[in-house]
């Protein structure tokens, strides 16, 4: 692996550790992150806040436990013997779920924002409209993400739904570090993580005095485009082409 500052970078209020889901390499750092950290909360946005809040310390420690507990099998989310390592490197932090369910994804595709954020959309810019070269890179990218394979009128409302995603890892790290005092540790992908307009943006947004500190991770070395303070690189997963589904 490689990074762009030093690896000691571990006191901000908040530390957003960004992921390719299905690399494993990168899951083990997170861990190893997480570890060196010593968080008073992790944030996921692969759990719901209602599955957050079902976890007992019991079954913090039973990995085959806690992925029942949480349906991760039905989840669509990777293994969850990837992911149980970063749960296990912070057994005494709290967790907090940013996950978006059905119900208020399809709240933000139709345009709706204040529901899903109960009633703080504006504190997280969702009350704006994107400038106009980022809603196309950002359809963009939703559109290259799906292969090309989906018809464009769908693409406003997707970007709809990766605004809430953002802001909803804000809102949830923001209230984890005034519960906790910090520091807070976010597990979410690349995408959300980066600097320019994901969930450290919103964040920045709503809680300015607020430190943190944003790593990406890529394969190979390729370029990671968001400005992350810090990028790491490990091997590709090995993986099914994702295009295949479409065709």
């Amino acid at each position: 692996m490689f990074s762009t500052l030093s690896c000691a970078a571990t006191a901000q209020d908040v530390s957003v550790l960004g992921e390719v889901h299905d690399n494993p390499a990168h899951h083990a750092a997170q861990a190893e992150r997480v570890q060196n950290i010593a968080p008073r909360a992790l944030v996921f946005e692969m759990l719901t806040p209602e599955q957050a809040n079902s976890i007992t310390p019991e079954l913090r420690g039973d990995a085959d436990a806690l992925a029942k507990a949480l349906d991760w099998e039905n989840s669509g989310w990777p293994d969850f013997a990837m992911y149980y390592p970063i749960f296990a490197a912070a057994p005494d932090a709290r967790i907090y779920g940013a996950g978006v369910g059905r119900d208020e994804a399809r709240a933000a595709m139709d345009g709706g924002f204040d529901g899903p954020m109960d009633g703080n959309a504006a504190r997280f810019g969702l009350d704006e409209p994107l400038p106009q070269h980022q809603q196309d890179a950002r359809e963009a990218l939703q559109m290259e993400a799906h292969c090309n394979a989906i018809p464009e009128e769908m693409l406003p409302g997707m970007v709809r739904i990766q605004r809430l995603r953002d802001a909803m890892l804000a809102r949830m790290a923001l209230e984890a570090h005034e519960e906790t005092g910090g520091p807070v540790v976010v597990i979410t992908g690349n995408g959300h993580a980066r600097r320019d307009w994901g969930m450290p943006a919103l964040l920045a947004l709503a809680a300015p005095e607020l430190e943190v500190h944003v790593v990406g991770q890529t394969e190979n070395e390729m370029p990671l485009v968001g400005g992350f303070d810090e990028v790491l690189s490990a091997p590709p997963a090995q993986r099914d082409d994702p295009c295949e589904a479409f065709r």
